[in-house]
């Protein structure tokens, strides 16, 4: 009771501190969110500030550069309209010049003074798509002397810019038109020169220039009138007048407006419809027109008000972390102790896997006490629990069978895969004595059951103990190592590992052991082992352990000692395993060989070296070498052509058996059933024309043997040919 009370105290110690936490860190989020808010809008404003007034002197000079083209246009073209006064008809080409000479100018006339009793006189030259139009502005419809253009440069004396106005009497546009009086040589007012200007100019400079994609530029005339605005809606109002009326903030806006119409300068912020607009205002030089820059202040602060929302997100999603955490911290205290007894409880759990698995491999050493010609041992050290290296052997038929394996991957995945990969050697190298035929259909069964996409690498012999014939398949694991007068890797055919590809074709070898050779197998936990330096141990070091003579035990102890010291403290990587086969069988006169060949015609070359040898253990002579190798290959090839269907891979299995007082070679396949004594035998008296096909290979086999018999023993054809000495 006093255990669980001390407990309780703990938690409720926890949640007062944990919610004190939680407090002091929301204030201090929270001023500190605010703090950097205020700063970053401040900024915000002063960089909108700065970005207006930089758009507006940047339109304003666009804008200057325009209006200066046109005066000078005007003003290099007075004194020769001056000169022409006196010749009317010429003045049209001082307007033809004007135009032509200027790319700005749309348009130009000369209007002179209208006197009692003279007809009115203004030619006219405008752009067109054709090119320079002239058209007379000296009629009663149009009457130029009330125009604007007109009027005001006499009245005020110099030039003027008339306020914006769609010209009905050749230019048929929106524009604004720069006049000066011109004088005759008496000092009297005589006319006006002209220089029309349209505003698509100007629209164009105020749509291409923009502070923020949402904001729009205006240019106003003198009197307020709307010349130019990339607001569609709002050029529609026409004038100031007609803004100020639609909006809701009518004093803002009225003083904006007579402060532009007065060519002020500032800037004021305008409400409308519960949404804030900063306005930037200043005059253009000379015209007495005005430029101003509309923001909405959701495009100046949008970005801001964005990251505040997600900065509060942010806090929320960390205040709630940390109630989370402590919440988590709380139940870890009243979870610890369960976590603790699941842990043991895996643990146990996981010691009785491993146990499993290490009883599914051989781990009585030396395996078969009462031979005399093997000696054998093995070891797996898993890296983990459980692991997913194998190996396994057993002897059929005075032959070991044994393998060595390695699964892709670690843990209870990998050695799932082993068990299974150990099962199924059993099972197919209990019926099959190739090693070929075994891996491959070993890899079929994998690769047909591999959804979790796993392989395995893996070597499998087939030792011969009575005259150490080995034959063997590597199917992409490490070469084994062969100790005979040195230490060497042997020669193996890497292929792929086991459930990959279900059809593939494996390479089965051969070599033979003679007495006192050995073979060592291992998985890369070996070569690879690594210490704190991530120095692997590597194949030299692995060859230089094996010199001597030692018993198998004697050697994977050796390594196992060797590894560990060169591991050292460094945790161990992969599983490590290790099978050592130390051939100790005597070869003599008596003992058999093997040859194994596939059903291919490019095999036979390998036949006659076979016999040769037995031959020469036998001493026979050249002659009798001779003929029984032509009976021997007459047998073999027969078997290659027509044992297996046509595409088929197959082996064919030669022994020779010595005694002392004959040769027996024994041919064996696992083709189709084929008798070839039941064959009559050949007539080789009848002529060529009568003699049948077929049938004087065992012709001359039985010629030359002195005993063929045939048996069909477990689904394979069994030749047997006896030469008595």
């Amino acid at each position: 009771m006093i255990k669980v009370k001390k407990f309780s105290d703990v938690v409720r110690n926890s949640l007062r501190g944990g919610l004190l936490l939680i407090i002091v860190a929301t204030l201090v989020l929270e001023a500190t969110s605010l703090v950097q808010y205020y700063f970053s809008r401040e900024g915000l404003r002063e960089e909108a500030a700065l970005r207006a007034e930089s758009q507006l002197d940047n339109i304003h000079d666009k804008i200057m550069d325009v209006v200066d083209q046109a005066e000078a246009a005007v003003r290099n073209s007075v004194w020769i309209a001056s000169w022409c006064l006196d010749v009317p008809d010429s003045l049209k080409r001082v307007c033809y010049r004007v135009v032509d000479d200027n790319p700005v100018v749309a348009g130009s006339a000369i209007a002179l003074v209208p006197k009692k009793g003279e007809k009115l006189f203004c030619p006219y030259v405008y752009r067109s798509p054709d090119g320079l139009v002239y058209h007379s502005l000296d009629n009663e419809e149009y009457y130029y002397p009330s125009k604007e253009w007109f009027t005001m440069p006499i009245e005020i004396g110099e030039g003027y810019w008339s306020e914006p106005y769609w010209d009905e009497g050749g230019g048929e546009m929106l524009m604004t038109t720069y006049s000066v009086p011109i004088k005759d040589k008496n000092d009297n007012l005589a006319a006006v020169l002209t220089a029309d200007v349209s505003l698509d100019w100007m629209t164009e400079i105020v749509g291409s220039l923009q502070v923020y994609p949402t904001a729009f530029s205006m240019v106003f005339s003198r009197d307020g009138t709307i010349m130019v605005c990339s607001d569609k809606s709002l050029f529609e109002k026409k004038n100031i007048s007609g803004i100020v009326s639609q909006m809701e903030d009518t004093k803002t806006l009225s003083f904006i407006g007579k402060e532009v119409t007065e060519g002020r300068s500032g800037s004021k912020v305008v409400k409308d419809k519960g949404k804030k607009f900063y306005v930037h205002y200043a005059p253009v030089q000379k015209t007495r027109w005005s430029i101003a820059i509309v923001i909405p202040e959701d495009e100046i602060f949008g970005d801001i008000r964005q990251v505040g929302f997600y900065v509060l997100l942010m806090q929320i999603i960390g205040l709630l972390m940390l109630a989370i955490i402590l919440y988590f911290i709380v139940s870890n205290l009243l979870k610890y102790r369960k976590l603790t007894e699941m842990k043991e409880k895996m643990e146990g759990e996981l010691k009785i896997a491993s146990g499993i698995q290490m009883s599914m491999v051989p781990k009585t050493f030396p395996p078969f006490p009462e031979r005399h010609d093997l000696d054998m041992s093995a070891l797996i050290v898993p890296a983990k629990e459980v692991g997913g290296d194998l190996y396994d052997f057993f002897i059929r038929e005075e032959k070991l069978y044994f393998c060595i394996g390695d699964v892709s991957g670690k843990g209870i995945p990998a050695s799932l895969v082993m068990a299974v990969t150990r099962s199924m050697f059993r099972a197919v190298a209990s019926r099959e004595a190739s090693p070929g035929i075994i891996v491959s259909r070993m890899n079929k069964g994998m690769s047909d059951m591999n959804e979790s996409n796993m392989f395995v690498t893996f070597f499998l012999g087939v030792l011969d103990l009575s005259n150490g014939h080995l034959r063997f398949c590597n199917a992409g694991h490490n070469a084994p190592m062969i100790l005979t007068d040195a230490i060497r890797e042997l020669k193996v055919e890497p292929n792929l590992p086991l459930g990959v590809l279900p059809d593939f074709f494996f390479t089965e070898q051969d070599v033979t052991l003679e007495y006192d050779d050995a073979l060592f197998l291992y998985t890369d936990g070996l070569t690879e082992a690594e210490n704190i330096n991530h120095e692997q141990f590597g194949e030299q070091r692995t060859k230089d352990i094996l010199h001597g003579r030692k018993t198998a035990d004697e050697h994977l102890k050796n390594i196992r000692g060797a590894v560990d010291a060169f591991v050292g403290e460094a945790p161990q990587s992969d599983d490590l395993t290790m099978l050592f086969i130390h051939y100790l069988g005597k070869s003599d006169s008596n003992s058999s060989r093997h040859l194994i060949l596939q059903n291919d015609t490019s095999q036979i070359s390998k036949l006659a070296g076979f016999v040769e040898s037995v031959c020469e253990s036998k001493q026979l002579s050249p002659d009798l070498s001779m003929s029984l190798n032509l009976a021997i290959e007459e047998a073999v090839t027969n078997v290659i052509l027509y044992a297996y269907p046509e595409g088929t891979k197959g082996y064919v299995d030669i022994e020779a058996q010595s005694e002392e007082d004959s040769l027996i070679f024994v041919i064996s396949d696992s083709g189709k059933a084929f008798d070839p004594t039941s064959i009559p035998p050949a007539d080789v008296t009848a002529s060529l024309e009568d003699r049948k096909i077929g049938g004087l290979g065992i012709f001359l086999v039985r010629n030359i043997m002195d005993e063929v018999s045939y048996e069909r023993i477990g689904g394979k054809n069994v030749l047997k040919l006896k030469k008595s000495l």
